[in-house]
């Protein structure tokens, strides 16, 4: 008996259908047909209940069944392990990361990635964002990690992923009290802010023209944990990544609210040299940052494309 059969078996069960699964298994439905066949003779009883439409399986087919499926999952499992040791995925790659991105992401995924390639290491470096790009021109980072990435000739960009953004005020703050704001609520109240010259001040800027807000700055800063710092001294309010201030607001050091009428997102994106091919290692790396995002917050986006993602805010009807 061949777990080719078995896989078969499997996939005629879960699509409910012997043409679904013949087609993705390269056979012809009557192949697939006669693989069940084979099968119920090996094992006298019948497996599939083919007078009723669809088919059913019988006791005997669902112990049976349960049983491959598992059986064939492991085996999967035990072959991806295999290929990806004959790979030899080793050696050292450098990430290059705005501050507030690392912080918030990187240690899950640089865990997941050594327990997965315990032969290979990655180190996180934290840069303003002027650095990542220099750092990533001249070789010295592979990866680099920002915030409303700008493509450009020497520079490939894979979009990653939407960061939702909140209102962030002190507790005291008199906004503390709302859950949700509208954006014309912010009008006139001091804001704590990112330094001029930084990506993320230049879109909050021209999102608050656009809507005729004034908003005076109190104070700024190229940092975002001295930022969330000042903002808990009640120095101003500020429009923050929500990820950015979840430890914050978990220890009543910070409120969050959101804004009722726009949806305002912070994109993300993994940049690296278009020269030149990434290495194993930090191909291996980007691969498992664009996998299944479960563990974080924050709306992953389809495809890896090399144009810019454009921040979105969108109004709520």
């Amino acid at each position: 008996m061949q777990v080719k059969s078995l896989k078969i078996f499997c996939d005629i069960v879960g699509r409910r259908s012997f043409s679904r699964a013949a087609d993705e298994n390269g056979i012809t439905q009557s192949g697939a047909s006669q693989i069940v066949h084979q099968l119920e003779g090996r094992l006298g009883v019948k497996l599939l209940d083919r007078s009723k439409r669809p088919f059913e399986l019988t006791p005997e087919g669902k112990l049976y069944y349960d049983g491959c499926r598992d059986l064939v999952k492991k085996l999967s499992s035990l072959e991806e392990g295999v290929r990806e040791l004959h790979e030899k995925v080793e050696g050292h790659v450098n990430v290059a990361s705005i501050y507030s991105v690392g912080l918030s992401y990187m240690k899950d995924f640089t865990q997941r990635f050594q327990e997965r390639f315990p032969r290979a290491s990655i180190h996180i470096e934290y840069h303003h964002p002027a650095e990542v790009y220099e750092r990533i021109k001249s070789g010295d980072a592979g990866i680099g990690l920002i915030s409303y990435a700008r493509s450009s000739r020497s520079l490939n960009v894979i979009d990653w992923r939407e960061e939702p953004m909140v209102l962030v005020c002190s507790p005291d703050h008199k906004l503390a009290e709302k859950s949700t704001v509208k954006l014309g609520q912010l009008d006139q109240q001091e804001m704590v802010a990112f330094s001029h010259g930084l990506a993320i001040r230049r879109e909050l800027d021209k999102l608050l023209s656009l809507h005729g807000l004034e908003v005076p700055v109190a104070v700024e800063f190229d940092n975002i944990e001295m930022l969330k710092r000042a903002i808990e001294i009640n120095s101003g309010i500020s429009l923050l990544p929500e990820r950015t201030v979840l430890r914050e607001r978990e220890a009543g050091t910070l409120h969050t609210a959101s804004i009722s009428d726009l949806s305002l997102v912070r994109p993300l994106a993994i940049i690296h040299r278009r020269s030149g091919r990434l290495g194993r290692t930090a191909s291996r790396f980007v691969e498992l940052m664009l996998e299944d995002t479960s563990s974080t917050n924050g709306k992953a986006v389809s495809g890896n494309g090399n144009g810019r993602k454009k921040p979105r805010a969108k109004n709520r009807k």
